[in-house]
């Protein structure tokens, strides 16, 4: 259904704005108000200026005004450029003008300490009241080079492009400027977001991600700001437009009074580039790294695999792309038999006969094109470098004249080198201009090529459909029993739970533990051992004790009952000895494993600054420090990202099976690692968490060891850390009955839910096709991966999709007869709605209380407005729109707006 709203965009004034008042315009030579006064009227946007300065009448010759107050005309866009101080008293004067938005140009403040930061505050408070968008403050401003729109400091405009470039620093912004300017690279906005005051990267990706005029974005960060802002635009863009990323600080810090292993091995690097992943964000090293992946992914289709070919003229260049392609993880693509005895006939014997393919040096035009058309109908070829040195034989521009024809029909990424200057320019010219990307040295191409697929492979991730689906009902009670463990660490007083506790916490969402059995004295210790048979493990139950193994708390192989008598006793003396009389309340008895027929693991759980809770998964053990195989990802997890986490670890192939040991059951490592995330996401108050060793074998697996520290009660409930992307709102499931008392339950989609959501399209007819989407959609393109991923694998905070599903009589299983979905309407109060109900359930009541559920769950979202267009012959449509109360209009070309 339709939007039928007109309202612009809250940052159109930032772009397109009809009139700009510079608030601190001036003449002193080299100001900042001079400077951007004149870049505006050097490059005319097509809108008013209006100098603001009390002391003058004019600014260089354009009429002055003493306050914004006083402008006589409407203003779109306020730069203000005068002293931080000012700045609160200024902001509350362009509100009161109205004044759409502001751009900060000032410094001085946090970055100056408390004081500026109080400034900050004053500021936001009236723009939040006023309705009123910021950009800064310490910024460079804003270019828009379509219009000439020059609000900055800089010495001149960027040229017109179709990048979008973002920038924490304006010093860096100056210097990009400067570089594009000599590499011809053009941009569609060129923005200095500063401080992030208020507008932040979350807010500019939206608006570039529908800009017309954008076909890239590139940033360069300093700081994430609000995570969850920006990993949810990041990921609704990244698919339609590539986003390429600096981050400036990669060396990782040690955390600081971390109290497992988790928080001492997930570094913020790591989690900052899991979180790219996660959104399909690529991250670059270097600037022209950033420029030229825009550049490349803004040319040339996306690679399926890692496989590169790489065609020479000369060995040594095609040995050093080899070594830049295996160093950044991809992979030489193998020749088939197919493609050797096809380039036979038309390569000298001696070519190489192996990728990298040298065709030798005295290789023309035709052996080129030749050889790149055999080699694009290899199926192991996930892309092709043709890389060409100048030599005495060789004709870069002839060759270069060859390739175009023929790679504008190729559906794989073709880059090249053609290497050298002078009589090679021309060539590069040729294949610039063909949207052939060429670089001066092989390398960097191969690089490119691994960044490439890199990025291919994060977008691919994002909508690959799980393929384990876990039933929350039937968990629910038993994970609502775990939380009493936490609850009664709070009440008292501390901040790390016993290990028994751990466990049981773990055992309550599902997660295998060993059998663990406290004992506060000997003859219990002695009682229980006998109970588990012979050989166990001893260890100290004390939460008062942070490192148990310092105080004897491990005692592996305890084979006898006077074993166990003798380790009981040494426990509790250290203990008392070490940490006094209160630290030993006992010890846990568990039954001993056979290590030797497993591995072992470790899955935990610490908190990122920016991130909030974060999942970690390797190779765990004693020397899980040492070892440092370990990968990090954000939760929530489903089966993909958890097999996903997995695999990135070097353990993963051990895991799979290896020197005759059979495989570990993966799928169930799968559902461990969810039912940890939501663990993790439903209990908050968990600061760490560790699992480790977690022991797994062909035949099992089981948390041998737990530790969770906690936030104390003086954290308050709502500052404990959020996770940076929404978890599955549970909160909107309800259990309903239809007409003729059959059960159903409305609750929000989910990823794994794609497969019956195609069988669902299966139950429509023509005609309700036709009512919901105005036109004849066929099966194929609606259940299209594609489509539905867009559907299922949704962010709840920007859309609302629910599904009515009910038992599958003929199967068992549970099928889908109804679907409603709210889009909000972004920065905007709105949303649209649509409702589609499978055939043989119209007229069961169905529809009405999904729509019942839709306008209660945008409530809850904060939605004011809730709108839809349809068809004027959706009878049942109009019915349902009738009995709750919405407003009906007419509109043409025979459809109706309900409101």
């Amino acid at each position: 259904m339709r939007s039928n709203s007109s309202e612009k965009h809250p940052l159109d004034s930032f772009f397109v704005p009809k009139s700009v008042a510079i608030i601190g315009a001036t003449e002193t030579p080299a100001s900042v108000g001079r400077t951007i006064l004149w870049n505006l009227m050097s490059h005319p946007f097509g809108g008013t200026i209006f100098p603001v300065n009390p002391k003058r009448e004019n600014v260089l010759g354009i009429k002055a005004y003493p306050s914004i107050g006083q402008v006589p005309a409407a203003v779109d866009l306020a730069v203000i450029v005068t002293p931080a101080p000012t700045v609160p008293t200024i902001v509350r004067e362009c509100i009161a003008a109205k004044v759409k938005n502001a751009i900060i140009i000032s410094a001085g403040f946090k970055e100056t300490g408390a004081a500026g930061l109080n400034l900050e505050k004053e500021i936001l408070l009236n723009a939040r009241q006023g309705n009123m968008r910021i950009i800064g403050p310490n910024c460079l401003g804003l270019m828009r080079p379509q219009s000439g729109l020059n609000a900055t400091f800089a010495s001149t405009i960027a040229k017109p492009g179709n990048v979008g470039f973002i920038s924490q620093s304006g010093a860096l912004c100056t210097a990009i400027l400067d570089w594009s300017l000599r590499a011809n690279v053009g941009f569609s906005a060129f923005v200095s977001i500063g401080s992030m005051l208020d507008v932040d990267w979350g807010d500019l990706i939206d608006y570039l991600g529908d800009d017309p005029y954008t076909q890239s974005i590139v940033i360069y960060m300093e700081s994430i700001g609000d995570a969850r802002s920006f990993l949810s635009s990041a990921r609704e863009v990244a698919y339609k437009k590539p986003i390429i990323v600096i981050k400036a600080g990669r060396s990782e810090q040690a955390a600081q009074a971390a109290v497992s292993h988790t928080g001492a091995l997930a570094g913020s690097d790591s989690v900052l580039d899991a979180a790219f992943a996660r959104c399909g964000v690529l991250r670059v090293n270097t600037i022209d790294e950033l420029f030229s992946m825009a550049e490349v992914l803004g040319k040339q289709p996306r690679p399926h695999g890692p496989k590169l070919l790489i065609l020479t003229n000369a060995g040594g260049p095609g040995v050093l792309a080899t070594d830049a392609l295996i160093q950044n993880q991809g992979e030489l693509a193998p020749l088939s038999t197919k493609s050797k005895e096809d380039l036979n006939p038309v390569l000298p014997k001696h070519w190489s006969h192996s990728n990298p393919v040298d065709i030798l040096g005295d290789a023309t035009p035709e052996r080129y094109a030749q050889a790149v058309q055999i080699l694009d109908q290899d199926q192991n070829v996930d892309g092709l470098l043709v890389i060409l040195t100048p030599q005495a034989m060789t004709d870069p521009t002839a060759t270069a004249q060859a390739l175009v024809p023929l790679c504008a029909a190729l559906k794989k990424p073709i880059l090249t080198s053609w290497m050298g200057e002078g009589e090679i320019e021309k060539g590069k010219e040729i294949l610039n201009r063909a949207n052939i990307p060429t670089f001066p040295y092989p390398d960097t191409a191969a690089k490119v090529f691994s960044y490439m697929w890199q990025y291919s492979a994060n977008l691919a991730a994002l909508y690959e459909t799980p393929t384990l689906r876990l039933d929350r009902n039937a968990d629910a009670d038993a994970e609502k029993s775990g939380q009493k463990w936490i609850e009664s660490a709070l009440r008292s007083n501390r901040k790390i739970l016993t290990e028994y506790e751990s466990k049981e916490l773990l055992r309550a969402y599902g997660i295998p533990v060993t059998e663990t059995l406290p004992a506060g004295n000997r003859k219990e210790a002695m009682r229980h051992a006998q109970k588990l048979g012979y050989p166990v493990v001893l260890k100290l139950l004390s939460p008062k004790v942070t490192h148990k193994t310092e105080f004897g708390g491990v005692m592996l192989n305890l084979k006898d009952s006077q074993e166990v008598e003798r380790a009981y006793r040494e426990i509790e003396k250290n203990a008392k000895e070490k940490a006094g009389p209160d630290a030993f309340a006992g010890v846990t008895v568990q039954p001993m494993i056979d290590r030797d027929q497993g591995y072992e693991l470790i899955i935990g759980m610490t908190v990122d600054p920016q991130f909030g809770p974060v999942i970690l998964f390797g190779t765990g053990g004693q020397l899980v420090e040492v070892y440092k195989d370990r990968a990090v990802a954000l939760p929530p997890l489903n089966s993909t990202l958890a097999r996903r986490l997995m695999e990135k670890c070097a353990i993963f192939q051990a895991l799979k099976g290896v020197r005759g040991r059979a495989p570990v059951p993966l799928k169930r490592l799968e559902e461990i690692l969810i039912r940890f995330s939501r663990l993790v996401l439903e209990n908050p108050r968990i600061a760490e968490l560790d699992v480790n060793p977690l022991f797994v074998s062909s035949k099992e697996i089981l948390a041998m060891d737990s530790r969770v520290a906690i936030f104390p009660q003086s954290v308050a409930d709502d500052q404990l850390p959020k996770p940076a992307i929404r978890p599955y709102p549970e909160q909107y499931r309800s259990h309903l009955k239809m007409k003729d008392k059959t059960p159903y339950t409305l609750r929000p989609i989910r990823p794994e839910d794609e497969p019956i959501l195609a069988l669902f399209h299966q139950t429509l007819s023509d005609q309700t096709i036709h009512l919901r989407y105005f036109n004849a959609l066929k099966l194929s393109q609606r259940i299209a991966h594609e489509r539905l991923a867009r559907i299922c694998f949704i962010d709840y905070d920007r859309e609302m999709v629910l599904v009515a599903e009910t038992k599958d009589k003929e199967n068992g299983g549970q099928k889908i007869i109804a679907v409603g979905r709210i889009c909000k309407v972004k920065d905007l109060k709105e949303a649209e709605f649509s409702i589609l109900v499978s055939d043989p359930y119209h007229g069961k009541g169905v529809g009405t209380s999904l729509l019942k559920k839709l306008i209660a769950v945008g409530q809850a979202e904060g939605v004011k407005r809730l709108h839809a267009t349809m068809l004027q012959e959706n009878d049942l449509m109009l019915e349902l729109c009738k009995k709750e109360n919405f407003t009906i209009q007419t509109l043409p070309d025979s459809l109706l707006y309900a409101e």
